[in-house]
């Protein structure tokens, strides 16, 4: 088995499982950790496609690899917007749930605006 299947595979079963934990998970942060799980596995089956399209004497292709580098990036900045909104909605309701039926704690604390 070549190193290209084998990385393509690990792409799969990355994505696979953030998917899955993307659906499965009700928590918002187990959620984020999925889908940035899910990110992982495409930025690394655009490698092996880069790396596949290559030229056997030349390196990986470089588009797919600017194109990863500029998914890293906004990825970067989603996951922080999205961990400061989490926070935002603790620190609002005391839970970081988004159901409806959960209870909120009693030593909650309202943010101080």
């Amino acid at each position: 088995m070549s190193t290209t299947a084998v990385f393509g595979l690990c792409a799969a079963v990355a994505a696979g499982l953030g998917l899955y934990g993307l659906i499965a998970e009700p928590y918002p942060l187990r959620k984020l950790l999925a889908f940035n799980i899910l990110g992982s596995g495409a930025f690394l089956l655009f490698g092996v496609v880069a790396r596949r399209g290559a030229i056997p004497g030349l390196g990986a292709d470089p588009v797919p690899q600017a194109l990863v580098i500029t998914g890293m990036v906004v990825a970067f900045a989603a996951t922080a917007l999205a961990v400061a909104l989490l926070l935002r909605l603790f620190h609002a309701t005391g839970m970081a749930t988004l159901g409806a039926d959960a209870a909120p704690d009693a030593d909650a604390r309202p943010i101080d605006d």
